[in-house]
């Protein structure tokens, strides 16, 4: 199948052909006709599958062989990041379109605040906005939603995660009642069932797997104490040949005193954390997008937020608290059919969320032996699963592993 297929608009396919989109992705095949025919969607992917040009497309389509042009749809983010990235999105496929948008953020100082104002003053086809920065716009009266014709709320379960339910429902009352809802979430936990009960009207539903990791990632663990973390996470990139590599640590703590770590032995690291002001932590994300800086530290807000390719090795210097949060961070890497590796520090305390991650993925990831110089680490015994699970404890297995880039795929 081809992007030729959906037979869009004659600007549009030009548009994508520029851009090098040839063959959609699994959730653009089975949402992109789904949304062209006007039904509301509730679609379960995660960030990399390829889900914001599955709505973007069809939604652009719409604008552009409409009669009249006005304030067409409006997308609801949970982070400045990600509103950022879909207006630079919208940017790209509609070059040759002329389609308007503007992401509608907080942060910043009141400058930001009064670009955003008179842009939307002015008018725009398109709003990527935040929760919070869209009710203030909202309730100083610079924006009418009146003629909205398409609601998307993009990581929906960020959002709740976030606390920004209510906000949710009181921007809708904005809206009027005759629209087009598409939900997209990375998990369908209750909580996400219940808003798409509230808000769509007999929503299609579209899955797209996301609790097995992609294939083209390496997964390896090392069973280890606390203080031996810093010294295995020197020994492994003091002489490897990554070139974009992405660490999660639990704690904003965690994130800084690795930094500082990986500053004395030589590597050009940042760390990414809510102590730093918006502005640096753009011109730190930048830097990472365009290779400028190699080794990028942060917390689980990063494992949603970013829209990098080419990161080739992630690292969990603590287990995430959640298996879905396992799969979003090493995620981050072997996007667009490329290939990565990711590894993952297991302390004592830890194991049991480790093996519940096993568990759900359905496979033992392998165990490598610490280097010599560190000792020896905890033994990994986490506690047996029921058997009714049909999942094996993982046998101990052991091997010597010194990270090397793995050749990467087409894409990327």
């Amino acid at each position: 199948m081809t992007f030729s297929d959906f037979n869009f608009d004659d600007k549009l396919t030009e548009g994508l052909a520029s851009m090098g989109y040839v063959n959609p992705t699994p959730i653009q095949q089975m949402a992109i006709p789904v949304i062209m025919q006007k039904h509301d969607v509730i679609a379960c992917a995660q960030t990399g599958t390829g889900k914001t040009a599955a709505y973007l497309l069809p939604i652009l389509n719409n604008i552009v062989n409409s009669e009249k042009r006005h304030l067409n749809t409006l997308v609801i983010a949970p982070t400045r990041e990600l509103a950022q990235q879909i207006d630079q999105q919208i940017e790209g496929f509609s070059y040759f379109l002329g389609v308007s948008s503007i992401p509608v953020y907080g942060g910043g100082d009141g400058a930001i605040w009064d670009q955003q104002k008179k842009a939307l003053e002015a008018g725009v086809e398109i709003i990527i906005a935040t929760p919070g920065r869209l009710i203030a716009q909202l309730a100083s009266g610079t924006i009418k939603l009146d003629h909205v014709e398409h609601l998307v709320l993009d990581e929906a379960d960020r959002m709740l995660d976030m606390g920004f339910y209510e906000d949710i429902i009181r921007i809708i009352k904005y809206l009027p009642a005759e629209r087009q809802t598409l939900l997209f979430s990375a998990t369908m936990p209750p909580k996400i069932r219940a808003l798409a009960n509230r808000i769509l009207k007999n929503p299609q539903e579209i899955n797209i797997a996301i609790s097995k990791p992609a294939e083209g990632i390496l997964q390896l663990a090392y069973s280890i104490y606390d203080e031996q973390k810093e010294k295995l996470i020197n020994i492994l990139l003091k002489n490897n040949q990554y070139t974009s590599i992405l660490i999660f640590a639990s704690t904003k703590e965690n994130v800084k005193k690795l930094d500082r770590s990986l500053q004395k032995i030589g590597l050009v690291a940042k760390a990414i954390h809510s102590d730093l002001e918006q502005n640096e932590r753009e011109s730190i994300l930048r830097e990472f997008k365009n290779k400028q800086l190699s080794i990028l530290i942060g917390t689980d807000v990063l494992s949603r937020g970013i829209d990098v390719d080419g990161i080739n090795l992630v690292i969990n210097f603590d287990v995430p608290p959640d298996p879905e949060d396992y799969i979003h961070r090493i995620g981050r890497t072997a996007r667009a059919a490329t290939t990565g590796t990711a590894i993952t520090l297991i302390n004592g305390n830890d194991q049991r969320k480790f093996f519940r991650i096993e568990s759900m993925i359905g496979k033992e990831i392998e165990k490598v032996k610490l280097p010599d110089e560190l000792g020896a680490g905890p033994a990994y015994e986490p506690e047996k699963k029921p058997a009714s699970t049909g999942f094996k404890k993982p046998f101990k297995k052991k091997s010597n592993f010194r990270p090397k880039p793995r050749s990467s795929g087409h894409g990327g």
